[in-house]
C-alpha cells in the first residue's frame, strides 16, 4: 500500500529556503504544496503545483497541510510560529528561534498550552558525525573542555549578526553535549570589517558549564576559507566534528595520534526533516527542540550583552 507524502507548507525563499526546496523535492515521503514568499524567482524553485503566495498568513492558516516550515528571518519567527500552532500545525522553524529571550519564553509557554509540535533546526545537532561524537563520548567520562571555530566569508546578514547567525549551532551543540545551560556566558568582539557585501565580524564567546566545563567559541563572516572545527576534551582523548572536512569526526589521543571514526553518510537537512516528518506521524506534543531553541536564545542574548549595540540587530524584512 502507498503512503501519500506529507504536505508542508514552506514561508521564505531565501537561501536557507532553498535548500529545504531542493531537499524536500529529492526526499520520499514529502511534498511542498504552499509557499509563500516575494523571491519574484518563486514559480521557477518549485513544483507547477506547488501553490505561492507573498503572504505568509496563507500557510500558517492552511487546513491542507500536515506542517509548517519557517525559513524567514528570525525577527519573524515567533509571530509565525504562534500563528501556526494556534491552527495546530505542526511547525520546523529555522535557528536562530527568536531574538529575544522574553519573546522565545512566551513562544514557548504558548506552545506548551496548545500541546504542539515545535522543533527548531539546530542543523549541526543532526548530523550524523555529531550524533556519533555524542555516542562515542559517553563512553570517555566527563567533558573537559570544548574549543570551536566556525566561519567562511559571509554571509552578511542584515537581520542578525554572526553571533546569532553562526553562534547559535555551536551553543546549541555545547548545551546539548553538557546537557545543561552554562552559568555564565561572555562575548567580545575581536574583529569588524566594513566589506563591499556588508558588515563583517569575528567574535568570540566563552561559555562556563556547573560541571566544570569551558567552552571557548569563535565566529566569523570574515574568513576567505570555511572552517568547522568542533572539539570535546576527554580526560583520555578529544573528539573532533570537522564538518566541512573529508573526515567528519575524529579522536586524538594523549599520545597525539588521530583515528578517523567512521559515520553515516547523510545530509544532516534530510535527517532534520525525517525528524519532523515522524513527529508528525507520532501526533504528540514535541516541543523538546524548542526548549534547546530557547536556552540558546538566552545563552545569545546574555553574550550580545557584552557587544553592546555594535553588532546588527533584526530589520524586519521579509525574503
Amino acid at each position: 500500500m502507498s503512503v501519500s507524502p506529507l504536505r508542508l507548507g514552506l514561508i521564505g525563499a531565501g537561501r536557507w529556503g532553498r535548500v529545504y526546496i531542493r531537499t524536500i523535492e529529492r526526499l520520499d515521503g514529502f511534498s511542498l504544496v504552499r509557499l509563500a514568499s516575494s523571491n519574484p524567482e518563486s514559480q521557477a524553485l518549485v513544483h507547477k503545483d506547488c501553490h505561492i503566495s507573498e503572504d505568509w498568513q496563507d500557510i500558517t492558516a492552511a487546513d491542507d497541510l500536515d506542517g509548517v516550515i519557517i525559513a524567514a528571518p528570525p525577527a519573524f519567527h515567533a509571530e509565525m510560529t504562534l500563528a501556526a500552532i494556534a491552527t495546530s500545525n505542526p511547525v520546523l522553524v529555522e535557528k536562530p528561534l527568536t531574538l529575544d529571550f522574553a519573546e522565545a519564553e512566551a513562544l514557548l509557554h504558548s506552545a506548551e498550552q496548545q500541546r504542539a509540535i515545535v522543533h527548531v533546526d539546530h542543523t549541526h545537532l543532526y548530523h550524523p558525525a555529531f550524533r556519533a561524537l555524542k555516542t562515542v563520548g559517553k563512553a570517555l567520562g566527563p567533558v573537559q573542555a570544548i574549543d570551536g571555530l566556525a566561519g567562511g566569508w559571509g554571509p552578511f546578514r542584515k537581520d542578525s549578526s554572526i553571533l546569532w547567525d553562526r553562534g547559535s549551532h555551536d551553543v546549541a551543540m555545547c548545551i546539548d553535549i553538557l546537557g545543561q545551560e552554562p552559568d555564565s556566558a561572555s562575548a567580545r568582539i575581536n574583529e569588524i570589517q566594513f566589506t563591499e557585501d556588508g558588515l563583517g565580524e569575528a567574535i568570540s564567546a566563552s561559555l562556563t558549564f556547573a560541571s566544570g566545563a569551558q567552552a571557548n567559541l569563535e565566529f566569523s563572516n570574515l574568513l576567505r576559507e570555511k572552517k568547522r572545527i568542533f572539539t570535546v576534551q576527554h580526560e583520555e582523548e578529544t573528539l573532533i566534528y570537522n564538518d566541512v572536512s573529508s573526515v567528519a569526526l575524529s579522536r586524538q589521543l594523549k599520545t597525539g595520534q588521530v583515528e578517523a571514526i567512521n559515520v553515516l553518510k547523510m545530509q544532516p537537512l534530510d535527517q532534520v526533516l525525517i525528524d519532523f516528518g515522524a513527529a508528525i506521524k507520532k501526533d504528540k506534543p514535541d516541543l523538546d527542540g524548542l526548549r534547546l531553541g530557547v536556552q540558546v536564545v538566552e545563552v545569545l542574548s546574555d553574550c550580545q550583552k557584552f557587544l553592546g549595540s555594535i553588532s546588527p540587530l533584526a530589520q524586519k524584512k521579509m525574503v
